[in-house]
């Protein structure tokens, strides 16, 4: 049976995916969309000519409506932001892109990956437009924050970041909360560790929470690490991995968080969300959860007057 993965939407964050996807060899089938068509002919165009570089892989321009066979669609489409932006400021331009795009997506049946910031926010405008399940509707959340959190760990304390168990969790974004009372190296906690002082906290908790606007004021975007997020979490629903990880959806069954979308540790597969995991927090770790929660609410009420 052919696994089929689709793309909207071919700016810098887009292209990135597609690329990570093909190296990732988890798909038979790649159809790309853009609101430009001759950058999606051009885009289709370039990658088919790498074809001897990865896996069999069909590639293929198509509209919204020819990638509805897809096994899961990403959705990348809207405008990045600047270096002098948070990823809220991009709500107005962005929510009404992805409100379009679910519009157009509501016969379909399989899992939609969003990308495009804000990512929490827009998750929930993609679940109302398009009418879908909470559950099939997936942000890539904080699966990067996580991942720098990691790698600024382990660059510390000079172990490779596959060896470091942290997480992120809430808003990707500004409100991002570290959970740094559960991190462990090896299962033991940060205060075991001969090497490691609380004095680093402040610089990584500084480092992890503003990477991307360093980034994008260095180069104008940040894209190619996303890129390996999202093809990571391609694999883990087409593969029905049922993996762990920080990804956002709409909170259905948590009391406090209900209709939110931020991100928590969550159990994917192939039918997207199967188990929300609510993690053993400080009693700081959930009162700035809390806080993170708010910022999101309000963003979301916000675009009653836009949509």
């Amino acid at each position: 049976m052919k696994r089929s993965v689709g793309i909207i939407g071919l700016g810098a964050v887009g292209t990135s995916i597609a690329v990570a996807v093909l190296h990732s060899g988890v798909t038979d089938q790649l159809f790309l969309c853009d609101k430009n068509t001759n950058l999606a002919e051009g885009e289709t165009m370039d990658l088919i000519h790498g074809e001897s570089f990865y896996s069999t892989v069909s590639i293929k321009m198509a509209s919204i409506d020819e990638m509805q066979s897809a096994d899961v669609i990403v959705v990348a489409a809207g405008r990045a932001g600047n270096a002098t932006e948070s990823r809220l400021d991009l709500l107005k331009d962005n929510s009404k892109i992805i409100h379009e795009i679910g519009s157009r997506l509501r016969d379909y049946k399989g899992v939609i990956i969003l990308v495009t910031n804000p990512v929490d926010v827009l998750t929930k405008v993609m679940v109302d437009a398009s009418g879908l399940p909470a559950f099939k509707v997936i942000g890539t959340g904080t699966m990067l924050d996580t991942a720098r959190l990691k790698q600024s760990i382990g660059d510390i304390l000079k172990i490779d970041p596959h060896s470091v168990y942290a997480k992120v969790i809430g808003e990707h974004g500004d409100s991002e909360v570290i959970l740094w009372s559960s991190i462990r190296i090896g299962g033991l906690p940060l205060d075991n560790l001969p090497h490691w002082s609380w004095d680093f906290r402040e610089k990584i908790d500084h480092d992890v929470r503003y990477a991307a606007y360093r980034i994008i004021e260095k180069k104008g975007v940040s894209n190619h690490a996303v890129g390996f997020v999202t093809a990571n979490l391609l694999k883990c629903i087409i593969r029905d991995e049922r993996r762990i990880l920080t990804v956002s959806h709409v909170q259905t069954d948590i009391n406090e968080l209900k209709d939110i979308s931020l991100s928590l540790p969550s159990v994917v597969g192939a039918t997207g969300i199967l188990e929300v995991l609510v993690p053993n927090m400080s009693a700081i770790e959930k009162e700035n959860l809390m806080h993170s929660a708010k910022i999101l609410r309000a963003a979301s009420e916000q675009l009653k007057e836009v949509i």
